[in-house]
């Protein structure tokens, strides 16, 4: 996730920065050197921004895991419990 978003953020910001040089007739050396560093600072941001979600998302799922597994648990507790009452009866 981290690449993609970074790969993602710096290509769509330099398609962006290439249109604008194209619609404002600037020379291509300029544009391309441009573009060039608007890739490697936006890709340095993709990174960051795909780092932090991919960390969150790893957290929710991690927690929904946890609380399944805590339920299952009591579940299992619960209806072993309920067993030994029956066969004491």
């Amino acid at each position: 996730m981290i690449r993609s978003l970074a790969l993602s953020l710096g290509s769509f910001a330099m398609g962006l920065v290439v249109l604008r040089g194209i619609w404002q007739g600037e020379m291509a050396e300029d544009v391309a050197t441009e573009a060039i560093g608007t890739l490697i600072v936006f890709m340095g941001i993709g990174g960051l921004a795909g780092a932090i979600a991919d960390q969150l998302i790893r957290d929710g799922v991690e927690d929904l895991y946890r609380k399944r597994v805590k339920w299952f648990q009591e579940g299992v507790e619960k209806s072993a419990l309920e067993e030994a009452d029956d066969q004491d009866n």
